[in-house]
């Protein structure tokens, strides 16, 4: 009798562990149903005007754009994972997105660690001066001249290889106020943000004097290892480029192209 207890005891608990592991497969199965051809994208949120909130707290901008076109071209729904910069990158390494889409430059560095698409935006330095001025015609011309630059950026560096006078400022915006005010001679700075500035005012007295062949080329940003994910997008991309589509995103928000 002891023996028939323990035989009936040991089937039903076998029964049970069945049941458990073979529910445990469905929610596997069902999870990774779920998350299939889901597109997590890592970006800022607060990076006019290449991803940011308008007015009606909807996330917009140039790489939410490109994004969503790419997700579309490779049948996947895209969802987007907002963080400052830090965090955003932070949240990527550890594999809460599959992708940034975020003005992400492909440097040396980065393609040590990172897998990255063809690029869908580039800039280039541009030497930017007041309208009415005719002096200032080319970057050697900023010699015992005065740029009005963030020191942290990289263009206070290059200003001052160049021979000129930095006049500290906190952004584009207050290096055009010193220029227009003519209490600095030129601010440089890449090409890309000028056509922003200008996007929102079109009549700033400034002009680009020269702008270098250096590019700085923008890509989307993958996971080493997801390396077929990277070969969708960046076919996407592609096609992006080839049908205009490109083109059209970067006239609505820059007026200019700068997808190339």
């Amino acid at each position: 009798m002891k023996k028939m207890k323990k035989s009936i005891i040991a089937v039903a608990s076998l029964l049970v562990v069945g049941v458990l592991f073979l529910a445990g497969c469905q929610s596997k199965d069902d999870s990774e149903a779920s998350s299939q051809n889901v597109l997590r994208v890592g970006t800022e949120g607060t990076y006019s005007p290449f991803s940011y909130r308008d007015d009606n707290d909807k996330l917009t901008g140039y790489d939410v754009d490109v994004a969503k076109a790419v997700a579309k071209k490779i049948d996947y729904k895209v969802k987007f994972v907002e963080a400052p910069w830090d965090s955003m990158l932070a949240a990527f390494d550890a594999k809460k997105t599959d992708v940034v889409f975020n003005q992400v430059a492909i440097t040396p560095e980065r393609k040590e660690k990172y897998v990255f698409s063809t690029p869908y935006s580039v800039s280039h330095p541009a030497l930017i001066v007041n309208k009415d001025n005719n002096e200032i015609k080319d970057f050697a011309d900023l010699k015992g001249k005065t740029s009005a630059q963030s020191l942290t950026s990289n263009y206070a560096q290059m200003a001052e290889e160049l021979g000129a006078e930095i006049s500290s400022v906190d952004g584009f915006s207050k290096a055009v106020e010193l220029v227009v005010d003519n209490r600095a001679d030129a601010t440089l700075n890449d090409d890309v943000t000028y056509y922003d500035y200008l996007n929102q005012k079109p009549d700033a007295p400034i002009k680009i004097v020269k702008t270098s062949d250096e590019a700085t080329e923008v890509a989307a940003m993958f996971h080493k290892g997801d390396e077929k994910l990277a070969e969708k997008v960046d076919k996407a991309i592609k096609e992006l480029e080839a049908d205009g589509t490109l083109t059209k995103l970067s006239e609505k928000y820059f007026k200019k192209d700068i997808s190339k």
